[in-house]
């Protein structure tokens, strides 16, 4: 049975929590039952070409694009969209389109930026949203569950007024517990 309208499954978390693990084991289930799929990742991350990577070394290939609106569900039934928060706001009315469709949208990405912010058009996917996996990892301080993500920059936190996006794995970033994690110079509220 076709459905005529789609699903859409978030899968978000911190840096390190297994969001494209979780990804390609879910598109692993379709390949066995002969789904058409795509996965789409944005150019700003560079880090492994045209392959969506999990950091265990689980791999798909990927179309690599700059900007949402060249997503598209042509002869596709499941629809796979890797960091969403580089996509931007436009992002979501793609996801809209997708899902009129009737087509099975998987989107990955961080929940929060590295400040602890709502990171991008993640919340509002979020809240379209038919099912949603919030990851988790480990943090790399105290060991207690990692729900942050970290930028490290010379060893030191990041400062509240570091650029939003810097592209970068275990080099700029850790996944941190809420105590663990520091953010210099963060505005009081």
């Amino acid at each position: 049975m076709v459905a005529n309208v789609g699903r859409l499954h978030v899968i978000a978390g911190c840096m390190s929590s297994g969001k494209t693990g979780e990804l390609i084991r879910l598109l692993s289930r379709h390949a066995v039952t002969g789904d058409t799929m795509v996965i789409y990742k944005h150019c700003v991350d560079s880090r492994d070409g045209s392959r969506a990577r999990s950091r265990l070394g689980m791999e798909m290939e990927a179309l690599v694009i700059e900007h949402a609106r060249e997503i598209s569900g042509d002869d596709c039934r499941v629809i796979a969209i890797e960091e969403a928060q580089f996509f931007g706001d436009a992002l979501a009315d793609v996801v809209r389109r997708l899902l009129a469709e009737g087509h099975l949208v998987y989107v990955t990405g961080l929940n929060q930026d590295f400040r602890g912010e709502p990171f991008g058009v993640m919340p509002e996917l979020m809240a379209l949203a038919d099912e949603i996996s919030l990851l988790t990892a480990i943090c790399q301080k105290c060991h207690g569950v990692g729900t942050r993500t970290q930028r490290v920059i010379d060893g030191e936190p990041a400062p509240w007024d570091s650029p939003l996006i810097l592209v970068g794995g275990g080099d700029f970033y850790e996944a941190r517990c809420p105590d663990c994690h520091e953010v210099p110079g963060r505005p009081a509220t």
